[in-house]
């Protein structure tokens, strides 16, 4: 089974919330249009100020997106 990696954006600010779902709009473009295959993506309130966007994604394809998106950091996704 393929080793899954989770690319992660953060927002903080009292609009950080909306910006993080507005984000997961253009990664769900990026992924659809370089036919990545995606686990997951999703915004996630860590705390009133602070959200993240997440794309959980095949190791295969972390290079390419990592260059492509910039993501403020990656880590191993849980199973």
């Amino acid at each position: 089974m393929p080793k899954k990696i989770k690319l992660l954006w953060d927002f903080r600010g009292p609009e950080a919330l909306k910006i993080a779902e507005h984000h997961c709009i253009h990664l769900r473009e990026y992924a659809e249009k370089e036919k990545i295959q995606v686990q997951d993506i999703a915004a996630k309130v860590i705390s009133e100020m602070y959200c993240i966007a997440l794309m959980i994604i095949e190791e295969k394809d972390m290079q390419s997106c990592r260059e492509a998106l910039k993501p403020h950091r990656g880590q191993l996704a849980a199973d």
